[in-house]
């Protein structure tokens, strides 16, 4: 029966998470686990951002991957606080990988700290992390259908983010299936359409700043 070690799985990472959600309360830091599959823009979305609020808040970042440090050397021209954490076989993050990575931060000097999941729009979306909000990202190279087929990113964010706006007239992607697969599964979901590699993020930050309090 595999049930019982699932589930003491679980529970163990929501005790570690409790504990990483109360050390990042206290230290005034708000936690965002940004989930996306590969190649839906996450790392330029976190460039992209550093470069239009960098100087109004300070923003740490723990970025998952399975193997190499391209992604954190990537963002780390921008941002001085970033933290590799290499899963190897493991397709998400959990409390503890992340635990691990806090103790590399100053999260005293942070104002923000984003978790950039490892690709996957299934694993990650289980796992609570110690984050204030989930954040979704879809991108129009992945077709329509996103929503419909990993309902659960859907259930569990508090935003959803549609990125590589500009491709939409070179790419077959019906938005109105888009949007009422999202409204179907979670009508309360806020969704913002962005692109990160031409700036278009203003209402993604407006949303991390006010979030933040800043």
């Amino acid at each position: 029966m595999d049930i019982p070690v699932v589930e003491n799985v679980l529970k163990l990472n929501d005790e570690v998470a409790s504990i990483n959600r109360k050390t990042l309360t206290q230290a005034g830091v708000y936690t965002v686990d940004l989930i996306g599959s590969p190649g839906s823009g996450k790392t330029s979305l976190l460039e992209a951002t550093f470069k239009q609020i960098g100087q109004k808040a300070r923003i740490g970042v723990l970025v998952g991957d399975l193997t190499t440090a391209r992604d954190a050397t990537r963002i780390s021209k921008w941002c001085p606080d970033v933290v590799q954490i290499n899963t190897g076989k493991g397709c998400h993050l959990d409390a503890n990988q992340v635990r691990q990575g806090l103790d590399r931060l100053k999260l005293e000097e942070l104002d923000i700290l984003v978790i950039e999941n490892v690709g996957n729009l299934i694993c990650p979306v289980g796992f609570d992390l110690g984050q204030n909000s989930k954040v979704g990202l879809f991108s129009i190279a992945e077709g329509d259908d996103k929503p419909a087929k990993h309902p659960y990113i859907v259930q569990e964010a508090e935003l959803l983010l549609l990125n590589k706006m500009d491709l939409l007239p070179h790419v077959t992607f019906d938005m109105d299936i888009f949007k009422e697969d999202i409204t179907r599964i979670n009508p309360t979901v806020k969704l913002l359409e962005v692109c990160a590699t031409n700036g278009w993020i203003n209402e993604w930050c407006d949303w991390l700043l006010a979030k933040a309090g800043k």
